[in-house]
């Protein structure tokens, strides 16, 4: 986020001025002393007090501040995590790159082995052929897929 350079400057100069003021008054200063001591609307005060926030640096464990109640959560655990899903839709995206290289019948093979959940006996007696010629197969499709993906 990028705060305004007017802003940044008035927050500078708001942080002198609490200065002398806090020694003046034997006190911190409200908003509006802030804005009566600048010439400027209370709202800009507390707008400039608020952007200087956005260079404090916070620790992921502290307590979530909310002006409504007090909160036990600490900000780490506000954040979202990262949802499985992307990374199932990223790994799918890379695997039907390889998938596209495959032919009609590599790629029954292994819908048949990997999302259908079927053995290579089971996938050996429906296609017709022998268990150890799948398991040939669907190493052969799974290294012609492999390459594919490694290439892009």
């Amino acid at each position: 986020m990028h705060v305004p350079r007017r802003l940044k400057e008035l927050n500078l100069r708001l942080s002198r001025r609490i200065e002398e003021l806090t020694a003046q008054l034997g006190r911190s200063p409200t908003v509006a002393e802030l804005a009566a001591a600048e010439g400027i609307e209370e709202e800009e005060v507390v707008e400039a007090l608020e952007t200087g926030q956005a260079y404090a640096a916070q620790s992921l464990s502290a307590p979530v501040l909310s002006a409504d109640e007090p909160s036990d959560l600490e900000t780490l655990s506000s954040i979202p995590s990262i949802d499985e899903g992307f990374a199932t839709t990223e790994d799918r995206v890379v695997l039907s790159r390889g998938f596209r290289a495959l032919d009609e019948r590599e790629r029954r093979i292994l819908t048949l082995r990997f999302f259908d959940g079927l053995t290579q006996s089971q996938i050996a007696a429906e296609i017709g052929i022998s268990q150890m010629h799948v398991s040939r197969l669907i190493r052969r499709a799974l290294e012609k897929m492999r390459t594919e993906i490694e290439s892009q």
